[in-house]
């Protein structure tokens, strides 16, 4: 929160949530790199002002308010002397339940196991922090003991889930066994490292944890810097990068990128972007190894036996969600939990599960926008609320590189033919359509 105070006689600074990627624009803090300075009040915004993290408009941001800290909860019931909800998971997703059940249920014992040191934090700014000059301590906007005394929760920190037996309501972790009478699984996706890369010769960033390491690398000075993978996160690496000067090269495995999701116009652009930007592009290029070489550079041995070098290699190929905790309980897996679309309840009993770990229909939902509509739902759920669900839907794809912003909506189906609604230089619209409807639709 901003040290200044106001001054305008109309009370304090407010909130205000981004309603696609969750930022939270702050009147006291403003966002100076658009142009507002600390003060600015959000009714004297400018309408075409845009979310500096995805893009959207002011329209598509509502006000926001902490939950207050939740009332003292008696020792009998407090959370460790008898069962209660059960999160696994310290990222958005897990906090997002914990948040959704206090606004309701000041008494409910709750404990939340977090593999790290559950610090609060807003993910999607990993992938723009290093051009905007963010430092880790200006990332983390909670530390997870702060954040569980305000809930009012027990934090098991660092603390890995190891077991589970849905038979007994019991999660067996590595400070003990847990019981418990609703599981919520919120423990994210892991990045899928290939064979053929070395993890100790490449940086994945899937966490604060990592990218603070790879900033501490980074911050020594410019550096050649190669992104292995192409997609929406490898692109928006690079970007950032070359913004805060360091010499990137984007190695892709086809030859523009983003080729799953993009027809090739807008893959065109975006490539046209961040050459512009002075990124070099290595188009339908496989990693088939990694060495380090004398010089401390590491080598990247390219299928077509040409290779490059860099100080520094980011993997961006792809998540991965972990399977062996839930596989091992007898739970249904498919790509990620399987859970039902319109209570986000697994296959066993009491147990719920959001965020990068779960799909619906057979496919991952790996986005931020859902997550607090499926913690709504749960939370209703297991407080026995009345709740119409949670409805799945495609969420909109907006791709964070200034150079060439990208906005999908729809579900676009691989191989359908695109059709260009407009292409001029100044921006690009096109659309799917199926049966005589637009399914669709892109504008870069």
């Amino acid at each position: 929160m901003s040290v200044l105070e106001p001054l305008d006689g109309l009370g304090p600074w407010q909130q205000f949530l981004c309603r696609a990627c969750g930022l939270i624009y702050d009147e006291g803090e403003g966002d100076p790199d658009s142009g507002l300075p600390p003060g600015t009040r959000f009714t004297d915004i400018p309408e075409d002002w845009s979310c500096p993290i995805c893009g959207v408009t002011k329209a598509d941001f509502e006000p926001y308010v902490r939950r207050a800290k939740a009332a003292p909860m008696p020792v009998s019931v407090a959370p460790q002397r008898r069962p209660g909800v059960v999160i696994v998971g310290g990222g958005v997703g897990g906090w997002s339940v914990a948040e959704a059940i206090r606004a309701e249920d000041a008494r409910l014992p709750i404990t939340l196991v977090s593999a790290c040191d559950g610090a609060r934090y807003h993910k999607p700014e990993l992938s723009v922090a290093l051009g905007r000059g963010l430092s880790p301590e200006v990332l983390r906007r909670e530390t997870g003991a702060t954040a569980a005394a305000r809930l009012g929760l027990r934090l098991m920190a660092e603390t890995v889930a190891v077991g589970l037996s849905p038979e007994r309501h019991s999660l067996r972790t590595t400070r003990g066994t847990l019981s418990y009478t609703h599981l919520v699984l919120a423990h994210g996706a892991r990045p899928a490292l290939p064979a053929s890369l070395d993890p100790a010769l490449c940086w994945r960033v899937n966490d604060l944890a990592a990218w603070s390491s790879l900033h501490a690398e980074l911050a020594r000075g410019a550096r050649t810097v190669a992104v292995i993978g192409a997609g929406m996160v490898g692109c928006e690496l690079a970007e950032d990068l070359a913004g805060a000067g360091h010499a990137v090269t984007l190695v892709g495995a086809e030859a523009l990128p983003l080729p799953e999701l993009l027809p090739e116009q807008a893959g065109r652009r975006l490539l046209a972007g961040l050459e512009g930007l002075g990124i070099g592009y290595r188009g339908n290029s496989l990693v088939r190894g990694l060495s380090r070489r004398p010089d401390g550079t590491v080598a990247l041995a390219l299928a077509d036996g040409t290779s490059l070098a860099a100080a520094t290699v980011i993997a961006a190929t792809g998540l991965a969600t972990p399977s062996r905790l839930v596989r091992s309980a007898g739970l249904a897996f498919e790509r990620g939990i399987v859970v039902d679309s319109a209570s986000l309840r697994t296959s066993g009993p009491d147990i719920f599960a959001l965020g990068d770990c779960v799909s619906i229909d057979g496919r991952p939902c790996r986005f931020i926008e859902p997550v607090a509509r499926q913690a709504a739902t749960i939370a209703a759920t297991i407080l026995g609320r009345d709740h119409p669900g949670y409805a799945h839907a495609a969420p909109v794809i907006r791709l964070k590189t200034r150079s060439a912003p990208i906005v999908l909506h729809g579900t676009p189906v691989a191989g359908a033919p695109w059709h260009v609604v407009e292409d001029s230089e100044h921006r690009l619209a096109m659309e799917q359509r199926q049966g005589g409807d637009v399914t669709a639709w892109l504008a870069a």
